[in-house]
């Protein structure tokens, strides 16, 4: 019987069973999700669509994450940071992205305030990862009543308050903790899942920016 959040396929492997829940998650699952992230534009980008995700279920973000690269210039933020009104009308009409003018509105703002961030300290992802927690800080990926709900830590709460500070929205503590997830600031594959001993391979052998 597989433990409670984990899946074994016809194949015999075991895997968070959330992978099974779309067609399109067992790549996302297995190659992205927690993988360690230093590319500044790649970072913005996952802090905007986990700032859209926000009362939506993240498969619809996956899903149109190529229509929202291509109306946010592959989420450039020095591109983004020059949108004005005319931009934002546009974006509204874009079928292809969730048309919440308060996410686009924030997207264009949070790109403003990246260029703020890396003019200051030269880097997003140096910045960001610098809230990376200590070991006894994460909690434990068995505790699924936990990693299920809505989940936040002390690092989260942290990063959200340095954000707002600074000016940037929708990076709520448990958005962030999201973000933390997906960029692999932690690693939240459950115990069992043959990804997490990959994903921790990775995260010993990522060079901290």
């Amino acid at each position: 019987m597989d433990k409670p959040g984990l899946t074994t396929d016809a194949t015999g492997l075991t895997y968070c069973t959330w992978r099974t829940a779309a067609p399109e998650y067992p790549r996302y699952h297995d190659h992205e999700w927690g993988v360690p992230v230093a590319d500044d534009i790649q970072l913005y980008e996952k802090i905007c669509l986990e700032g859209f995700q926000a009362g939506m279920a993240w498969i619809t973000i996956l899903r149109k994450r190529e229509q929202f690269r291509a109306a946010f210039e592959g989420f450039d933020f020095r591109q983004v940071a020059q949108y004005g009104e005319a931009d934002i009308a546009r974006l509204m009409q874009d079928v292809g992205i969730v048309r919440n003018r308060a996410k686009i509105v924030s997207t264009i703002n949070n790109a403003r305030r990246a260029c703020e961030l890396v003019d200051e300290t030269g880097s997003l992802a140096r910045w960001l990862w610098a809230f990376e927690p200590e070991e006894a800080e994460r909690p434990a990926v068995v505790d699924m009543a936990y990693w299920t709900g809505n989940p936040t830590s002390p690092a989260s709460v942290r990063l959200s308050k340095a954000l707002k500070k600074r000016g940037w929205t929708y990076v709520g503590p448990t958005t962030m903790y999201a973000l933390m997830q997906a960029m692999g600031m932690v690693n939240d594959h459950l115990e069992g899942c043959v990804c997490r001993g990959h994903i921790e391979t990775l995260r010993r052998q990522f060079k901290r920016p």
